[in-house]
């Protein structure tokens, strides 16, 4: 990769510092996809020892990657994107992975088609990760910020992502404490 190429990927990569998310910092700033995707990433840097047979390098690869889909298309919440949005995000994604060069344009692609099937520890790891991100953060927010549905969402969200793995089960269990302990304390 050259110097221009390389450039060109982080000026379209910079887009996500200044998309918004649906969710709010523990101020009531609105976070950014990018500030998301950190997050998980630290999440899963984390976790090398609680899983030695994983590949927590990959597992962070996919973490900062997997929503660069959103510098063409914004943050959509997941209560309310459709499978057309999806579709629409993958192409264009697709479309500009496929302008880079050929080695970082196979690695994205393969990374991506990993995250989708859902089959490795890694994919699994990363998913649990980017579902359970969204969690921890609307447990920080501000609740004034949450809509309606959100309240029973962070009740629900992700336990069935999460069952592959004992710790994330466990994980979630907290969150779900959190989550409970939070409303009560603001009703």
């Amino acid at each position: 990769m050259n110097a221009r190429e390389y450039l060109d990927i982080l000026h379209t990569a910079e887009k996500l510092k200044d998309t918004p998310r649906h969710c709010t910092t523990s101020q009531g700033r609105t976070e950014s996809v990018a500030e998301h995707s950190w997050r998980a990433s630290l999440m899963a840097l984390l976790l090398r020892s609680q899983f030695p047979e994983a590949d927590m390098d990959r597992v962070v690869d996919m973490c900062l990657i997997h929503d660069l889909g959103e510098c063409f298309t914004g943050d959509i919440p997941t209560f309310v994107k459709t499978d057309a949005d999806r579709d629409t995000e993958d192409s264009l994604l697709m479309q500009w992975v496929e302008t880079m060069p050929a080695e970082t344009s196979k690695e994205f692609s393969a990374l991506y088609a990993e995250m989708e099937a859902q089959q490795t520890i890694e994919s699994k790891i990363f998913k649990a990760l980017d579902k359970l991100e969204a969690l921890i953060q609307h447990n920080e927010s501000p609740l004034d910020t949450w809509s309606e549905n959100e309240f029973e969402l962070n009740k629900t969200y992700a336990f069935d992502t999460v069952a592959f793995s004992q710790w994330f089960v466990e994980l979630r269990k907290a969150i779900l404490e959190d989550t409970l302990k939070k409303i009560d304390e603001n009703k």
